[in-house]
């Protein structure tokens, strides 16, 4: 039995909020239980030995106040040295805390409705529900309530606090335009068959070090199954996952060595009572959902602006901002997404051209390019895993490759993680880039990327291909450039680049091929 396990087994990981007033009054946390703290959403910072934190916050439903988002930017400021970031799960994420401050800041978040409660730990994580829900006009069904009930039934369940690790879902509505349901343990996806609204429901996607996508299920649910069916497949998962080696812990490992038509017999037999209908696939998203962004028309006449954040940070004063341009020009709401960015719906169409406006002179401009398809995790500034810088190497990116890519006819996504956790999704990018360390005979580190080149979450449905060699960390915006000019160059109309990647052959992407031997280094 690993460490973990252990712990878990001799102390309810959900007790956690039991002891952290303890730590908080005492100045310092048990080190014997300093990982029950994900639980909480809280993480050691790096460097650990300085003592401070940092937490994530789910928000439920993806959907929130203009006044939330102001305390939110509060708490960022007082607490966090005005460091807030936007996740690919939605949530919000604070640095540099102390465990003086956290029980301040929890009581802080109940009354706006956020709560860090298995935001992290091996437990159900925040469920991402889509962002445009009850907005757009191709939208099957409204999800959000159905969120809600997933968020109050399985996030923070008891019943569900010792998972063998980690559990991700979402739930979609709009299947032409979101893929998400690919890369997590459940993915609800909203479709019609035969007239009827119902969902296709995929089961074991997990990326990290070893990357599957989700599988069909094979079912047809109703609305009303939807609940009841997360928490049969969690319960599924509890009892048959994996727990001697947490590397090979996640329900992807069961499914594969299962199968998914056994772990469907398991669910129905063992915890619904009942075999599920029988359904089609959903309609596939060509692009995974990365061609959301910009002014989109609601189904009621309104508009709802998607704003790029750059890279998911974006500190207080932005996010004061932004709460005040969705009282003056939506109906004071605003949205997170699954790519880091933000959503401000509810908006007149004779306000946009205000609204985008406002947005550009505090540099959040609505703009459909690379800014709003680029993520980057927390990188080794905070992150105790992390290899490589991500954030401002990744931005500084962005602001490079941005003006040369403003004509492009398709979206284009780069995914940027400091590790091989893959917590942006670095293989189901059209570039994805992995940090690493390379040391040289001197004992030299230095920063470096591997690609994984024309990963889709959307039509094609695949990880990337690995490619040979890695690129250096201050050759890497070259490198982006390169294929970028190339692809541009050479593309058919309409055509995105995974069908580009595939019809030159990925070997005219590799490092060596794009920087030349003197720049590219072999990994």
């Amino acid at each position: 039995m690993s460490d973990i396990e252990a712990l878990k087994k001799a102390v309810p990981p959900f007790q956690i909020f039991d002891l952290i007033p303890q730590y908080a009054e005492q100045g310092f946390i048990d080190p014997e239980r300093i990982d029950l703290l994900k639980w909480a959403g809280v993480y050691p910072q790096r460097p650990q030995e300085d003592g401070f934190l940092m937490m994530r916050v789910r928000v439920p439903a993806a959907e929130f106040s203009s006044a939330t988002m102001r305390e939110v930017a509060n708490i960022a400021e007082e607490y966090g040295r005005g460091f807030l970031d936007v996740t690919d799960r939605q949530a919000f994420q604070f640095h540099w805390l102390t465990i003086q401050d956290i029980p301040r800041i929890f009581e802080r978040l109940e009354p706006l409705g956020l709560h860090p409660k298995g935001a992290c730990g091996d437990t159900v994580r925040a469920v991402i529900a889509s962002p445009l829900a009850g907005l757009d006009a191709r939208e099957i069904i409204d999800v959000r309530p159905l969120a809600h009930a997933m968020e109050g039934t399985l996030t923070g369940n008891p019943d569900f606090q010792d998972l063998p690790r980690k559990f991700k879902m979402s739930i979609t509505a709009v299947p032409e335009l979101e893929g998400i349901h690919m890369i997590n343990d459940i993915g609800f996806l909203a479709h019609r068959v035969n007239g009827e609204v119902g969902f296709d429901v995929w089961v074991g996607g997990g990326l990290g070090a070893v990357a599957h996508l989700s599988k069909r299920l094979g079912v047809f649910i109703r609305p009303e199954e939807v609940v009841e069916v997360g928490q049969a497949i969690t319960a599924a998962y509890r009892d048959h996952g994996y727990r001697q080696n947490r590397k090979k812990s996640r329900l992807k490992f069961l499914i594969k060595d299962l199968g998914v038509e056994k772990f469907r017999e398991i669910v129905e037999n063992d915890y619904l009572g009942r075999r599920l209908q029988d359904g089609p696939a959903a309609p596939v998203a060509r692009f995974g959902g990365n061609d959301v962004l910009g002014v989109n028309p609601q189904a009621d006449g309104l508009n709802y602006v998607v704003v790029a954040t750059t890279v998911g940070r974006i500190d207080p004063t932005k996010a004061r901002a932004l709460a005040d341009l969705a009282d003056r020009y939506g109906k004071g709401v605003l949205r997170t997404t699954a790519f880091q960015n933000m959503v401000i719906p509810h908006v007149a169409t004779e306000d946009v051209e205000a609204l985008s406006a406002e947005l550009a002179a505090i540099n959040l401009a609505p703009k459909a390019t690379i800014r709003g398809t680029t993520i980057a995790c927390t990188g080794n500034q905070f992150c105790r895993l992390a290899l490589t810088e991500t954030k401002a190497r990744t931005a500084a990116l962005v602001d490079h490759l941005e003006p040369l890519t403003l004509a492009m006819d398709v979206p284009f996504t780069i995914n940027l993680t400091g590790c091989s956790n893959a917590c942006t999704r670095y293989q189901v990018a059209d570039l994805g880039f992995m940090g690493a360390n390379k040391t040289d005979k001197d004992g030299t580190v230095h920063e470096v990327y591997n690609v994984h080149l024309a990963g889709s979450i959307g039509q094609a449905q695949r990880t990337g291909t690995k490619l040979k060699g890695a690129v250096p960390a201050e050759q890497l915006n070259a490198y982006a450039a390169a294929v970028l000019a190339d692809f541009q160059a050479n593309k058919h109309a309409g055509e995105s680049f995974v069908e580009y990647a595939d019809r030159v052959g990925a070997e005219q992407f590799t490092p060596d091929a794009v920087l030349g031997g003197r720049e590219a280094v072999t990994a």
